[in-house]
């Protein structure tokens, strides 16, 4: 690309597709319970997905498909179909393997304008003909190979119960006189005793080309840099992201930060690597790619880790009035803005408000696989609704993920994206008024979900395979089903308990009328104290008495 922060710039900002997002990445000797985990959110303002489902197949030999992107449904042209194809259900499939991404952008004019896949289609065509990590690299690289790859610069995570792995990719452009190879890319396996993270910024620098067990590249990795002039020294020194997406002050402080708070909450010693999550020293000591957690992680820290927005870090969002009188930790979009002609920019957390769904994917290899893929799913911002369990190998997306009728533009009571979303865009402008009564509700939810895991898969255990689909793809239903119904009742909660800017007390579980029982009593909080003091330094004496 000319410079990566022109394509950070418009698509960050305005949103353009899914480049947005945020992996964290967890290898089974790193896991409290040795899972394989790894989490994804899909941040892309306009973007209404739910639980995307594709049923199990056999196909006649020779059978086509067409291939729609992911992101704009435009039709890109057709492919060859497996003979055989495997259940999905959001971003995992019936063996465990899990995919997801971050968009990293590049190098503008490396995008294969005449390539038929795109890294959303990839990823699902991918998941229903793969069983590994390993075999889904070789499907992916295999495809774009053949077909073309039309996408940006794009991070993958690819997860089975066994191994987490991290790939990135880019088009070679449509022009063949500089390179056969379609595309150049590089995979790389986290160790098992690591935690890993990408968020919109390439992250594998050098690589170790002699590792064939743990590294694999693209025959043309090296080649295509020399050959385009952005690289010139021995194959050893060769670095993916500086040859194709060098990070600039925008793929640190609004990507790499991401990382790096997720790095500081389960490592020691992510001091040092501030200057660098800072964007602004060039000299700074950059991230690692993995780094060793001080605990072993569980669903539920990655599930926190998706909520995060850089509490008691040098880029906490609780430190001056962009957050308004109740102190939201969310900023208005675009990320940057101008005031008096100078250029300013917005802190970009974890959580967003953006997000069009939240995954946190938990792949166990000493269970049956029923059993052992548990998909934690959150149809909006991971910060604003509970994490319902999906199994691998759900036969049905829940009506609440799947909902007729429901659309970018068409509410609907009955589906998990609308009434969530409902919610949290009551509680953002009042955060901390109504958010504490939001968290009540979500993590009560969230802590039975959890408390129930054990009971439900130890019945699951005693079933023979069929009966075991059913049961577990009955239960993936009755939870989401419940979720909807409670946060339909929240909804109608808060907008009584907090209506007018006001709150309505409580007593034992019921609002309390006033004195002659002729509406409600009301509390008034008015500012709180910070937002006060920082009103009156604004104004002076102009509202004193």
């Amino acid at each position: 690309m000319k410079r990566q922060t022109i394509l950070l710039t418009m698509l960050l900002a305005f949103s353009a597709g899914a480049l947005a997002c945020t992996n964290f990445i967890v290898g089974k000797k790193a896991s409290v319970d040795g899972s394989v985990i790894c989490s994804y959110s899909a941040d892309s303002y306009g973007m209404f997905q739910g639980l995307v489902h594709y049923p199990a197949a056999k196909h006649p030999k020779g059978t086509m498909r067409k291939v729609y992107d992911w992101d704009t449904n435009k039709y890109g042209g057709e492919i060859l179909e497996a003979e055989e194809t495997y259940n999905v259900i959001g971003n995992i499939n019936e063996w465990q393997l899990t995919i997801g991404e971050t968009t990293f952008g590049g190098r503008e004019e490396m995008v294969d304008t005449t390539g038929i896949i795109d890294y959303g289609s990839l990823i699902y065509i991918t998941l229903q003909r793969a069983k590994t990590a390993r075999e889904a690299i070789d499907v992916m690289t295999t495809l774009v190979e053949q077909y073309g790859y039309n996408s940006e610069g794009e991070t993958f995570t690819i997860c089975d119960p066994n191994e987490a792995w991290i790939m990135e990719m880019m088009g070679c452009a449509s022009d063949r006189k500089v390179e056969k190879g379609r595309t150049v890319w590089v995979a790389v396996r986290i160790p098992d005793d690591m935690i890993c993270g990408h968020a919109n910024q390439s992250r594998i620098t050098k690589f170790d080309m002699k590792d064939k067990a743990n590294v694999r590249y693209s025959k043309n990795v090296v080649s295509y840099a020399r050959k385009m002039g952005w690289f010139s020294g021995k194959d050893e020194d060769f670095s993916y992201n500086a040859a194709y997406a060098a990070p600039d002050f925008s793929g640190r402080r609004i990507c790499d930060a991401r990382v790096w708070s997720f790095f500081n909450r389960y490592a020691e010693g992510m001091d040092k690597y501030i200057p660098w999550a800072e964007g602004k020293d060039a000299n700074a000591e950059p991230m690692p790619l993995w780094v060793k957690p001080s605990k072993k992680l569980s669903v539920a820290d990655v599930r926190e880790a998706m909520r995060d927005h850089f509490e008691n870090t040098p880029f906490a969002l609780d430190g001056d009035i962009g957050g308004g009188i109740w102190e939201m930790p969310y900023r208005p979009t675009p990320l940057y803005f101008k005031v008096d002609g100078k250029d300013y920019f917005n802190e970009r957390p974890v959580s967003t408000q953006q997000a069009g769904f939240v995954f946190v994917s938990q792949m166990r290899s000493w269970l049956p696989r029923q059993v052992g893929g548990c998909f934690w799913f959150a149809n909006d911002d991971g910060n604003m609704v509970p994490f319902t369990p999906v199994y691998c190998c759900a036969t049905e997306s829940p009506k609440p993920y799947n909902t007729p009728g429901a659309d970018d533009l068409t509410f609907s009571m009955d589906n998990a994206f609308w009434v969530q979303n409902w919610v949290s865009n009551m509680v953002y402008p009042r955060y901390s008024m109504l958010f504490p009564s939001l968290k009540e509700v979500r993590d009560s939810l969230d802590h039975s979900y959890i408390r129930l895991q054990k009971e439900v898969e130890d019945k699951a255990l005693l079933m023979d395979e069929a009966t075991r689909t059913k049961y577990l793809t009955d239960y993936t239903a009755e939870k989401a089903d419940q979720m909807l119904a409670r946060w339909q009742k929240l909804a109608f909660y808060l907008i009584v308990k907090y209506n007018d800017m006001t709150v309505k007390p409580e007593k034992d579980g019921q609002f309390t009328r006033s004195r002659y029982g002729l509406g409600a009593t009301v509390k008034r909080p008015g500012y709180p104290e910070k937002y006060a003091r920082e009103l009156i330094k604004q104004t002076g004496s102009k509202f004193e008495k």
